[in-house]
């Protein structure tokens, strides 16, 4: 299957060029890879043009520099890019962080799922970051695609109407959740991994304001209150131990106190809420299970073991 890619970068010269390179060290390689440099102020654009010169599928679009950095603009560059790519034939567009790096049968591996699978709207994988792996320390599970690396066929793309533009952020998870809500199905696969080499969210910020910032979006995405109550306490056995949640905590409880505006419609905020519970009630049908084994285990081991 024929892909594109699209890559919108800002002030990303410490990581960008390692994403480059394990895109060129691809097996499979894009029809089109388009870097919008987002108002850079470093030599982001520099490090993308010279790799540009030897490879022709390679697209540098320069965007003007603004002072503050908001997610819309993310979903403006990557609208930007699409226009570069209209003359093009592909079935899958995939957005590319500029922070992430990969093996070279990567892009290979998801279009094979990709083409094994034409109800597949959204694919990708788990990642990892330095001490941190999405399939152990994530509720979110095998039905979501995590942003730095999001790949879409083109038909579900068009259908969910791509990234909406959001200044407070999520619009990744809202193409995400929209798909799912659409019926498409959406699928991490934990066969392989990409590396995401900067925390998400902590572009421009530190780990607690990432986390605060984290509980604000957990709010204007519709998250249900009683889903963040079990959220902040996971968070606390992670580092920064308590603070970590604490943080979690203050940033769903500012947004509620300020009722900031939804970024979501209610028909997905429901949808989002009721797969949340789903979740929960997984997770106690599973504790659940497991004591009973215990108990059973218990019960029937020989005395002296007791």
């Amino acid at each position: 299957m024929k892909y594109i890619l699209i890559t919108s970068a800002r002030n990303e010269e410490k990581f960008i060029e390692g994403t480059i390179q394990s895109v060129v060290a691809q097996t499979l390689l894009p029809e089109r890879w388009v870097i919008v440099d987002d108002g850079s102020t470093d030599r982001t654009a520099e490090m993308v043009e010279r790799y540009a010169k030897s490879h022709p599928w390679i697209e540098l679009v320069r965007r003007p520099q603004r002072q503050d950095r908001n997610f819309a603009a993310k979903a403006h560059a990557v609208n930007a890019a699409l226009e570069r790519v209209r003359s093009l034939r592909f079935e899958v567009i995939g957005n590319l962080d500029a922070d992430v790096s990969f093996e070279p049968g990567y892009m290979a591996f998801v279009m094979e799922k990709f083409s094994a699978d034409p109800e597949l709207g959204v694919a990708g994988t788990p990642f990892t970051e330095e001490g941190y792996d999405s399939t152990k320390n994530s509720f979110e599970g095998e039905n979501y695609v995590a942003g730095p690396c999001q790949l879409f066929r083109y038909r579900c793309w068009q259908e969910i109407g791509g990234y909406v533009p959001n200044r407070a952020g999520g619009v990744d998870w809202i193409a995400v959740m929209t798909a799912r809500m659409r019926g498409w199905k959406v699928r991490s696969f934990s066969e392989k991994r990409f590396h995401h080499h900067r925390s998400m969210g902590t572009a421009e910020k530190g780990k607690l304001a990432a986390l605060f910032a984290y509980g604000q979006k957990d709010y204007y995405l519709g998250g249900s209150p009683v889903w963040q109550i079990f959220r902040i306490g996971f968070q606390m056995t992670k580092k920064p131990v308590i603070r970590g949640g604490l943080a979690l905590m203050c940033g769903y409880g500012w947004a509620a106190l300020r009722r900031m505006e939804r970024a979501v419609s209610p028909e997905l905020m429901r949808f989002h809420r009721r797969e949340q519970m789903k979740k929960l009630r997984a997770v106690f049908g599973t504790l659940i299970r497991l004591r009973k084994v215990d108990n059973f285990s218990l019960a029937n081991a020989p005395q002296e073991t007791r």
